[in-house]
């Protein structure tokens, strides 16, 4: 059995993993399907984590954290987890893909979240056609061209800026006349000669044939429109939290969890299920910041360090 099983290797599930096998826990599995680093390796820009003055873009910030949080016997899985139910002994079944399972003391969920889709026309039809929500991904396939960003806050502005470096001009779309984003990166996306500001205005619809994207259709709150000639627009409109594994056979939620989907955490990481901790976008409140969820995966390891310790007494 492991002493703890940590679902997701983002910020928050390896930072977990850190503190957890640096605090003397021999048997810990990070659950990870894909290459740790989590939704910010999809970052063009990261300039606000403490002690790291150089400004990086997400997978060069992420790289060192692997082998650093690995140090000291934190084991990758690289498989899905389908489900985390709890057994009579008090103990964690944590169910793969592939139909194996493997058994633990505790659990901390860190599965992040994921895009939210904006829900205007032609979002589905076209998204990996000239919809997308990941600059840094796809960016280099509008070099020299125009293209149209959706959204108003910090992750909108500064994927605007990063493909203000590689496109011709980019139409920041919002619909309010304020921005979310902080002041500075306000600042910086009014100065920016290649960015026109489209305000108090939504996207209706996204137009195109079978190359992908060609038109993008805007409505403004007084009611009246305006057509985008762009091959592509990169959405940000928020994020959606990843709770599927929490979710039993009967439909409900193994923990209590929030009226938005994530999932109700105390001061400690703490569920209200003995033994099972959350961190990082997933918990209630998450700010959705990098040194938050790598706060969150810390705090949640010493938790079940303590909770394992107490399991012996």
């Amino acid at each position: 059995m492991l002493d703890l099983a940590i679902i997701g290797g983002g910020p928050a599930g390896l930072s977990a993993g850190l503190y957890a096998t640096r605090g003397g826990l021999k048997k810990v599995t990070m659950f990870e399907k894909g290459m740790p680093g989590g939704q910010i390796t999809s970052s063009s820009e990261i300039e606000n984590y403490p002690g790291v003055a150089q400004v990086l873009d997400g997978i060069s910030f992420m790289t060192p954290w692997n082998e650093q949080c690995m140090r000291f016997g934190l084991k990758h899985e690289m498989v899905g987890v389908e489900q985390i139910s709890k057994n009579l002994d008090g103990s964690f079944t944590v169910k793969l893909e592939g139909g194996k399972s493997e058994q633990a003391k505790a659990v901390i969920v860190c599965t992040g979240s994921t895009p939210r889709r904006a829900g205007f026309k032609g979002e589905n039809e076209f998204f990996g056609k000239g919809v997308s929500t990941c600059a840094t991904c796809d960016g280099f396939f509008y070099k020299n061209k125009e293209v149209a960003v959706l959204g108003g806050g910090d992750t909108a502005l500064e994927e605007a800026l990063y493909l203000a470096n590689i496109c011709s001009k980019v139409y920041l779309i919002h619909r309010r006349d304020e921005f979310r984003a902080a002041p500075s990166t306000v600042e910086k996306v009014k100065n920016n000669e290649k960015i026109e500001l489209i305000t108090n205005a939504v996207v209706d619809e996204v137009c195109g044939d079978n190359m992908g994207v060609n038109k993008v259709k805007v409505v403004f709150n007084d009611g009246s429109k305006r057509e985008l000639d762009v091959p592509g627009i990169f959405t940000f409109v928020g994020l959606n939290v990843r709770n599927e594994i929490l979710k039993q056979d009967n439909g409900k939620f193994l923990c209590a969890m929030e009226d938005g989907g994530q999932v109700s955490v105390d001061l400690k990481m703490q569920t209200n299920i003995a033994g099972l901790f959350a961190a990082g976008d997933l918990r209630k409140d998450a700010p959705k910041q990098v040194i938050c969820a790598a706060g969150d995966g810390a705090v949640a390891a010493l938790s079940a360090l303590a909770y394992i310790e107490n399991l012996s007494v």
